[in-house]
């Protein structure tokens, strides 16, 4: 685990929150960040909003999150300013509709575009029900993910938020954490 001392720079990472339970843990993941001193910007999808609002984002990172890809403050369009400088993107929970609108490019959200505007390393952090994630479209879309950089991380195994054991469960942050380590100082 890596501690903000050991920061030499700050890094733009952008948050991707998708429409799962697994959102509480994403905002753990953006208030480590901040305190560590990145510069966070959130992308909150309407379904990651249903979970955790944007106040709190909002609150943990000093910036508004984008909800919208029509947003004033960004006259080029959030997805073209928000990818500008950036040093990673996470998105985390990556339910298996932003897995699969990543995969095959389809640009039908905010999030999905900025997916594909982003000229940085990639981290998707997948949580969702044990048989969504058997799925085998969910399991093709993920390879194509792969094949195309995206660094994948989880999901585990452990109690789902339906009520089974399987696996599904949304990476903890530390294990983000650690691979967000990796991309900003491999530079």
């Amino acid at each position: 685990t890596w501690k903000t001392s050991n920061c030499n720079t700050m890094a733009k990472i952008l948050v991707g929150v998708g429409g799962g339970i697994a959102a509480f843990k994403t905002a753990a993941l953006v208030s480590r960040l901040v305190q560590q001193n990145h510069d966070v910007h959130v992308v909150l999808t309407h379904g990651g909003s249903q979970f955790v609002g944007a106040a709190t984002f909002a609150a943990l990172c000093n910036h508004q999150p984008v909800l919208d890809a029509f947003d004033p403050r960004f006259p080029l369009g959030p997805h073209i300013e928000l990818a500008d400088g950036a040093d990673a993107l996470v998105i985390a929970p990556a339910t298996a509709r932003i897995l699969a609108s990543c995969a095959l490019g389809l640009a039908d959200d905010l999030l999905a575009t900025l997916y594909l505007a982003c000229n940085c390393p990639k981290v998707m952090a997948p949580a969702m029900n044990a048989v969504m994630w058997r799925h085998p479209a969910v399991q093709h879309n993920i390879g194509l993910l792969e094949r195309s950089g995206v660094i994948i991380v989880g999901p585990g195994e452990g109690w789902l938020s339906c009520r089974v054991q399987g696996v599904g469960r949304m990476a903890d942050p530390e294990a983000l954490l650690d691979q967000i380590h990796e991309i900003v100082h491999s530079g």
